[in-house]
């Protein structure tokens, strides 16, 4: 397994982190606990010492699950990273009540890392208002929470502010080669190294997006490491950079968790000819793309009933593969009707949540009206 020091906080983390936000499911939407506990049996097998949950992962059985899990082996050998989620707080007791339920679930005396969940400018403002942010600190103090930092979703204006705000034990950013001059993107990497604080990235294959490349794509990567996943070309391009400590990616079933911890034991930077390489496929995808979705969630429930995100997905993964074989399948197979974008009410509540700024009614409508043109006297 490739480890990164992080000199800052004297410790030595996995650079492939397991991300628990998407645990397999049953047939009843609840984590598969099963196939999950050999998942996270096997990570943690193959060296992966850091494991992301939060408190509404899962609807809140994320933490207690993976606390369960992890009960087994020694706290010392391993790193807990959990998050307070800021839109339900309103003041210090709304913290502290929250983080004494959070040590609860996970059934520890601590956290290793805990961050201040997706930061835009209004929820920093009003943690810094309220006295949170002093409150976290105070926990670290206490040796409640080892590392304080947070995680990020917003412009990167608001990003460096609250970067400098305080000396941060570590952050966390969404980065992969697509999203660059997205939310911190590059220049949010470069501020980290000059400030000194380590990160931690999500979002490395954006939700999935580039862990399958179209045919006329791969070739570009086949060139320089044949039998390369695209997964792994993603995950290897964060890594490159050597700011990077940990790499979050929310493995959904035994396969990836495999792929992944092959990627990570066999670590190896990219070249320069690799990183052009690299830079030609995204802006080969960047043609394609119809919008940023990531797939976060943060947009739902829809007042309406439609699914934002997994109509995005669909629409997205079409004008990136153009495989209208899969298209008519999700569309007519595993969609309802109740679903669909021609149900949105254009009521804006999506658009005040999404933290990628996607403008969400328009392009309901747009996904809507192609849909319509594409399946035109087409039945299921």
């Amino acid at each position: 397994m490739e480890y990164r020091k992080l000199d800052k906080l004297g410790i030595e983390t996995s650079l492939l982190g397991f991300g628990c936000m998407r645990f397999p499911t049953d047939a009843n939407g609840k984590i598969d606990e099963k196939r999950a506990e050999e998942m996270l049996d096997l990570a943690y097998k193959n060296g992966i010492n850091y494991y992301d949950t939060a408190y509404p992962y899962h609807d809140g059985a994320s933490e207690p699950f993976v606390g369960k899990v992890m009960k087994k082996y020694d706290r010392s050998s391993f790193y807990f990273a959990t998050k307070l989620p800021v839109w339900d707080v309103n003041s210090v007791e709304d913290a502290k009540r929250i983080f004494a339920h959070q040590l609860e679930r996970l059934q520890t005396d601590y956290v290793d890392f805990y961050l201040l969940h997706a930061l835009g400018k209004d929820r920093w403002e009003k943690m810094v208002e309220l006295g949170v942010v002093d409150y976290c600190a105070k926990l670290k103090e206490e040796g409640k929470i080892r590392y304080l930092g947070f995680s990020f979703h917003d412009d990167y204006e608001v990003f460096e502010q609250i970067a400098t705000y305080r000396d941060w034990d570590f952050c966390q950013i969404q980065y992969n080669y697509m999203d660059t001059d997205e939310q911190a993107g590059d220049k949010g990497y470069e501020l980290t190294e000059r400030l000194g604080i380590p990160l931690i990235i999500m979002e490395p294959i954006k939700g999935g997006s580039l862990a399958k490349l179209p045919e006329d794509i791969m070739p570009i990567l086949n060139e320089y490491r044949p039998g390369a996943s695209a997964a792994a070309w993603a995950l290897t391009w964060v890594g490159s950079h050597p700011n990077v400590k940990v790499i979050l990616s929310g493995m959904s079933n035994m396969e990836q968790t495999e792929e992944n911890i092959k990627t990570f034991h066999d670590f190896r930077a990219l070249s320069e000819t690799e990183w052009k390489a690299v830079d030609e496929v995204a802006a080969a995808l960047r043609r394609r793309v119809m919008n940023g979705c990531t797939g976060c969630r943060y947009c739902m429930p829809c007042p309406a009933g439609v699914d934002i995100p997994w109509n995005f997905r669909v629409w997205n993964q079409y004008h990136i593969y153009m495989n209208e074989g899969a298209l008519r399948w999700a569309w007519f197979k595993e969609m309802a009707e109740s679903v669909k974008p021609a149900n949105c009410i254009r009521c804006g509540k999506c658009e005040k949540s999404c933290p990628q700024k996607i403008s969400i009614r328009d392009d309901l409508k747009k996904m809507d009206e192609e849909m319509k043109e594409l399946f035109a006297g087409q039945e299921k």
